[in-house]
């Protein structure tokens, strides 16, 4: 059994292939037709949360989850109500979404920054000084700029998945040259 496992991993190599090739696809959607690519996106994440939504309702029946009861309903409410939001309103959701995401990347960036900040004064030297400050004064530029900066947002995304996914099909293709060399 092990050595017929051993046998089929090096084939799988296609598999992250394929995962890069559906990840630039999905960069050059989201850089050519941000606002179209990322209400797709969003009717996605409305139905996932509605079908959640739904099986942690069948779970306070079936008692197959280890949540509390209590949880599950709340959760399957949540999911529920979340997922027909999204789908009635899929491009006030995309915005409200993509609002919500940088704020709450602008208060990580403050409080980080804030944090780097202490740090360098207890003895991290300036660098960590001047990358807090440059932290914090970014992330009150994304607080104040959220709705502009929620705007630009799907078109970063594609950005960083393009890039991802060329890692993904130069990781496949080193991971099929690795078992091609050291495995028989």
């Amino acid at each position: 059994m092990e050595d017929q496992t051993r046998r089929r991993i090096p084939d799988l190599w296609w598999l992250l292939l394929l995962e890069g090739i559906t990840t630039i696809i999905l960069g050059i959607l989201l850089i050519s037709q941000p606002a179209g690519t990322l209400a797709v996106i969003v009717v996605f994440l409305g139905v996932y949360w509605l079908i959640v939504g739904i099986f942690s309702l069948i779970r306070i029946f079936t008692h197959s989850g280890l949540a509390p009861r209590p949880w599950s309903l709340l959760s399957g409410i949540l999911g529920i109500v979340a997922g027909i939001l999204v789908l009635a309103q899929p491009m006030l959701s995309s915005l409200i979404l993509t609002t919500t995401l940088v704020i709450i990347i602008a208060i990580q960036g403050i409080l980080i920054g804030i944090l780097d900040i202490v740090r360098g004064v207890q003895g991290d030297g300036v660098g960590a000084i001047v990358l807090g400050i440059l932290s914090t004064i970014i992330g009150i530029w994304l607080l104040v700029n959220a709705s502009e900066a929620a705007l630009a947002l799907p078109v970063l995304l594609g950005i960083f998945t393009l890039i991802d996914g060329g890692l993904l099909i130069y990781f496949a293709f080193r991971m099929r040259k690795f078992f091609e060399e050291y495995l028989p």
